[in-house]
């Protein structure tokens, strides 16, 4: 089979590989329909990553299941699914516990696309992927939706979830703030859109890129330019901006008692924060990986219902034999390669 994979700085290549095998009775095979980009794969394809090439690429994917192990109950072929970035489970305490992305029964940052383990699992870029854990893994694309428009909740809509929807559940209609940017900046935007859709009752979204703050305004966001000190405060706060002054302005705009998230990944010290302030306010500071699967559900089933529309987000969709030119031409907030 055909994969793409990563080989160098700016260089994708596609390369044969052993198609891969049913590795257990809970396991399926899987054929990768619509294949979204992560904000991060504009770093990994830049040689900016701390993952050595070369490697197959792709973590964000809707697919068809093609067969599945003898033990599989929920799943069956035929039907289009939603599969996590991330490998797990679903039975250890890490999973029971609603921790997935830590998931104890595998070798950590096992993942799809990226990491120590995609020699292994391989990238979602490719004609089949196997998914140990079929039926804990795999969620259904309710009936309707089109799998372009939700490629990206295996990653990115999940992280922007986690960031906005526990805390909306725990205070009903609060006023969020969402600082984007961030490499393409696609999870700031998917903050604000879940935020409006989860019936905040204002959403501001702050971001200097104009093509950004456009696509915030049709979700329903209010917008600013530029990036000052503080606004608010508010009881949510995101950091999607991977900018010290993006961090510093969600944090301090954090409200006493508030929760405020980061999702951007930083890669060196971050000095300058206001320690005394979060501690004086009681801030809940929150920052790594997200736990895709458990944000599954949730989004998809308010992606169904129409109050999110994910595929506002995407910028520029072409087809399987255009990924590697579209990858490396840049240019996309987000970026859905269909099969």
């Amino acid at each position: 089979m055909l994969q793409l994979t990563y080989t160098a700085p700016n260089t994708l290549d596609w390369r044969e590989a052993p198609p891969p095998r049913l590795s257990s009775d809970a396991a399926a095979l899987v054929r990768p329909v619509a294949v979204a980009t992560c904000d991060l794969d504009a770093i990994i394809i830049g040689g900016a990553s701390p993952f050595p090439a070369p490697f197959p690429i792709g973590h964000e994917c809707v697919a068809q299941v093609i067969e599945v192990g003898d033990a599989v109950a929920d799943i069956a072929p035929g039907q289009l699914v939603s599969v996590p970035f991330q490998i797990s489970c679903g039975s250890c305490e890490s999973c029971r516990r609603g921790r997935s992305g830590n998931c104890r029964g595998v070798a950590f940052m096992s993942t799809y696309g990226f990491g120590p383990e995609v020699q292994r699992w391989g990238g979602f870029l490719s004609d089949l992927v196997c998914v140990p854990y079929a039926d804990h893994m795999l969620v259904p694309v309710p009936s309707g939706l089109r799998p372009a428009a939700v490629a990206s909740a295996s990653d990115n809509i999940g992280d922007a979830w986690r960031a906005v929807a526990p805390a909306l559940e725990d205070e009903p209609g609060a006023p969020v703030l969402v600082v984007g940017g961030a490499g393409p900046g696609s999870i700031g935007l998917y903050a604000a859109g879940l935020a409006v859709a989860l019936r905040s009752e204002s959403v501001l979204y702050v971001d200097a890129d104009p093509g950004r703050r456009e696509i915030a305004a049709r979700l329903g966001a209010q917008i600013l330019a530029q990036t000052p000190r503080r606004v608010g405060p508010y009881p949510v706060t995101v950091d999607a901006s991977g900018d010290a002054d993006g961090l510093g302005l969600a944090l301090r705009s954090t409200s006493p008692d508030g929760v405020c998230t980061s999702t951007a990944i930083y890669f060196g010290e971050q000095p300058s924060l206001p320690l005394l302030e979060m501690y004086t306010k009681g801030i809940t500071f929150r920052t790594g990986r997200a736990n895709a699967r458990e944000a599954l559900p949730g989004m998809l089933d308010l992606a169904a219902s129409g109050a999110l529309q994910p595929e506002i987000v995407t910028t520029t969709v072409v087809g399987w034999a255009d990924a590697a030119d579209a990858l490396l031409e840049g240019g996309w907030t987000k970026l859905v390669i269909e099969r």
